[in-house]
């Protein structure tokens, strides 16, 4: 292997190392989960109003054909795999991904009609024994 190419990935390696756990989206999504979501939106009741003040502004609006709105919130965190920090280890690098995603649909008056929640865990891995 000459000199550049051995260059390059010592230097995608420090740089996925130096990088460790990253986050993404909205923060009030962090700590949420099933129970925590089903406490504090009740379908019928809940308002626009009341979804801004605990979460804050939804990642993305969209409309149905029929005019109502969709609130999207979403939180993903990303933690590289332990083999990741193996020395010379130019073959297999990854990391785990845990995302929480919060779909609101709100009627015509502003209120919660239906919402889903999930988390999801993930795993990307690369490197040429991948």
């Amino acid at each position: 292997m000459n000199h550049y190419v051995r260059g390059v990935l010592v230097s995608l390696i420090v740089a996925t190392l130096a990088v460790g756990c990253a986050s993404t989206g909205n923060v009030a999504m962090k700590e949420q989960n099933q129970q925590s979501i089903e406490q504090a939106i009740i379908k019928g009741k809940t308002t626009k109003q009341d979804v801004s003040k605990i979460f804050g502004s939804a990642d993305n609006v969209s409309f149905t054909d029929s005019g109502n709105e969709i609130w999207t919130y979403r939180h993903s965190r990303s933690k590289p795999m332990a083999r990741n920090f193996i020395p010379y280890n130019f073959f297999s690098l990854g990391e785990n991904t845990q995302t929480k995603e919060l779909v609101i649909l709100f009627d015509n008056r502003g209120v919660v009609s239906n919402y889903t929640f999930r988390e999801t865990a993930n795993q990307s891995k690369m490197g040429i024994a991948e």
